[in-house]
């Protein structure tokens, strides 16, 4: 039997596609900050409401050229987007894009990985401001350790197996399409695919996720499988550049 088998059974949606936001300015001032060694980005916004960069528009309009070269048995029956902006940014462009007519729906359990009070940090601020909790980290390990007020690895994948929950009572044959972030593309596939902690963080470690990549599910008789993952196709093909900033996730983690 497949690994994964039991989370979602014969029933669920028969494909579901997950894209990642494209470039947003929070990418470019993370880079920025990491080649000056900056502690904290230089970013006055919230999380939740940084927008798309330029780049990021562009590629999410690749996005939409992908969905416009689908024929009608394998175009989207239900597009869900995290409610942070760059997201739903993503969503709403690509969609204009395709020129569908399905409505958006937010659901706040694909959003972002909390970071609680890392949120802004580099690595580097985060081992000089917290040194104790660094040390934490490194001995609890990423896929477990919490930031002070935020969530672990694990609490992410807690809201991606309620997501599932309903989507296998309510979308069960659907094609399902959900734009959201690095941590939760990568908490779906250790979900979905049973991976073990330390699987999960070697695919971290080797295979990078770029700005509006599309990993892709399939139901093959026995719950969804991996069809393709991290796939930028539709981004080179297009005019916008490829861009594989690490997510604010990854970039606290010093992961890469």
């Amino acid at each position: 039997m497949p690994r994964g088998a039991l989370l979602l059974g014969d029933r669920g949606p028969s494909e579901l596609v997950l894209v990642r936001h494209g470039e947003s300015i929070g990418n470019i001032a993370d880079r920025k900050a990491r080649e000056s060694g900056a502690e904290r980005l230089d970013l006055e916004l919230r999380d939740a409401d940084v927008p798309l960069s330029d780049t990021g528009r562009e590629q999410a309009d690749a996005v939409g050229g992908l969905l416009d070269r689908l024929d009608d048995e394998r175009s989207p029956e239900l597009v869900i987007t995290s409610p942070y902006r760059r997201a739903r940014e993503t969503a709403d462009h690509a969609l204009r894009a395709w020129a569908g007519e399905l409505d958006l729906v937010v659901d706040e359990r694909v959003r972002e990985r909390d970071l609680g009070r890392f949120d802004g940090m580099t690595s580097a601020g985060i081992k000089a401001q917290f040194a104790e909790e660094a040390e934490r980290r490194s001995r609890i390990g990423k896929f477990y350790y919490v930031p002070p007020s935020g969530e672990s690895w694990c609490d992410v994948a807690l809201r991606i197996r309620s997501l599932l929950a309903d989507l296998r009572e309510g979308y069960d044959g659907r094609r399902v399409w959900v734009f959201t972030h690095e941590a939760v593309i990568m908490s779906f596939r250790y979900v979905l695919e049973s991976l073990t902690e330390e699987e999960l963080l070697e695919i971290g470690r080797t295979t990078a996720l770029p700005n509006c990549s599309v990993t892709t599910y399939r139901s093959e008789g026995h719950g969804l499988q991996l069809v393709s993952f991290a796939e930028t196709a539709h981004v080179e093909e297009s005019d916008a550049a490829t861009t594989t900033e690490p997510s604010k996730t990854e970039r606290a983690a010093g992961a890469r």
